[in-house]
Parts: structure tokens; sequence; C-alpha cells
């Protein structure tokens, strides 16, 4: 018995085949057909590891919403049906650098389960405008998602964002690389109805999330700390702290 068979075996003696019982509609789908055809083929020997989704939130059995391979790849019967050597045409679905699927094609396939929430303005967002999908970011069958960690997800961000990762290595900076702080703590990558995916409508009320002994209000406003942080800060790092454009007076005397 393979090490893949012998995992589904234990894990259904250990839940009391709960799932079956519940749901058997479903149970069969995941466990005897749908993903059954898939581990014909694919073992702990594949490269990379395929089998490891069962480590992650999308291989949990006892949860009634848990997808299968095909609900993901497509129902794929050419590749299913691959018989003799050679290899086999690809899944419906591929996700990954080298697919012949859109990114659009893509994004909705995780889109039918992860509706809503911050997701809402995915469409017409800037990444979703410039052609990235979900798998660009994330990593379904890896058990530690890079993107979903505060440690590791600027290294998933800065693959693209060139700029902003050199901006971040200057003296003056959000503690990023400490791991203190993470893009998502001021963008929502998902979509945003602000500029620049900020999690809030203005870039003011996304720095007062942090920021809030600057929110006010105070007997002497000065105007344009008020109307953007940016007038004065760059939000991604600077050699002049802190976060400054400019040093003082050059910078104020622009005003």
């Amino acid at each position: 018995m393979k090490q893949w068979q012998r995992i589904i075996a234990v894990c259904a003696a250990s839940i009391g085949l709960g799932l079956l019982s519940a749901t058997p509609a479903l149970a069969a789908d995941l466990v005897l057909k749908g993903d059954a055809k898939c581990t014909r083929c694919h073992d702990e020997a594949d490269s990379p590891q395929l089998l490891q989704i069962a480590t992650t939130r999308h291989g949990v059995r006892g949860d009634a919403r848990t997808p299968s391979c095909t609900s993901c790849h497509g129902e794929s019967v050419q590749h299913l049906g691959q018989k003799g050597s050679g290899t086999p045409p690809k899944p419906d679905r591929t996700f990954g650098k080298k697919t012949a699927n859109s990114s659009d094609e893509l994004s909705s396939a995780c889109m039918t389960c992860h509706k809503g929430t911050n997701r809402n303005y995915w469409d017409g967002s800037q990444h979703a405008s410039n052609d990235v999908a979900c798998s660009s970011c994330h990593k379904i069958h890896d058990q530690n998602d890079k993107v979903r960690s505060k440690k590791t997800q600027t290294e998933v961000c800065f693959t693209c964002h060139k700029n902003e990762r050199n901006e971040t290595h200057k003296i003056s900076a959000h503690p990023l690389a400490d791991g203190k702080m993470a893009c998502s703590d001021c963008h929502n990558t998902h979509g945003s109805p602000g500029t620049k995916l900020l999690k809030k409508a203005t870039l003011n009320e996304t720095c007062y999330t942090c920021h809030a002994e600057k929110r006010g209000p105070f007997l002497w406003e000065h105007q344009p700390s008020t109307e953007n942080c940016a007038s004065c800060h760059t939000p991604h790092g600077s050699n002049i702290s802190p976060l400054l454009k400019s040093r003082s007076p050059f910078m104020c005397s622009q005003c």
C-alpha cells in the first residue's frame, strides 16, 4: 500500500467516517471518485509534491466545503484518460507560470468558493487588470503559503514591486524586514475602493490605523498633513528620518 493510501485509511478511521455519514454524496466524490482518479498516478514521488495539499485547509476532509482536485483543475477527461507511455495532456486548468489558461479563468475557479469580504473589489482591481491570478501569489498545495505570513509575504510582493523593495532598504522604513508589518497591513491586494489598493478609502485613514495619535483633532491643524500624509512622508522608505521626502527647512520652504 502506498503512503498516500495509508494516510487516507488512517484519517478515515480516526474521524470515524464522520464525513461519509454527514454528507455521503460529497464524501464519495472527494474520496472515491474525484481525488482517487488523480491519486492513481500522483503520489509522494511527485515533484513538486502535490499531495502536500492534504496538510492545508484545502485538504481538510472534515469540512463539507473542502474541494476536490477537479473542483479546481476541471474534469480534465483527456488528462485522466491517458493510457500508455508519453506525456499526458494537461488538466483543463493548470496553475503556474507555464499555463495556457488566462488569469481570469484561474481566478474564477478560486472565486467560486472565495467570495465576498476583502475580495469584493477584485474585478477591476489593479492586480486583476494586469493579468495577475490568485495562483500568481498563493501556493495552494504548500502547507506554508508565504504570502499569508508577515515574515515572508514581502518576498512574494517584491518579485513584482521592485522599486518598493529598494525603498524598504533605506535608512528610515517601516519594519517590514523584521516581520512586524506586512504589505497587507496597508494594502488590500484583492482590490479596494481607494487608490493604490489601500485598505481604507484614503491614505490618511490607512496611516491612522497605526498612527492614531496623528489623527487629532488639534487646536492648530497643519493643513498639508490633514490633506495627505504623503505631502511630507514617503511610505515605503527614505534616507531621511522619519520617512521624510526632504530635509527641513527645505521641505517646508517648498510650500
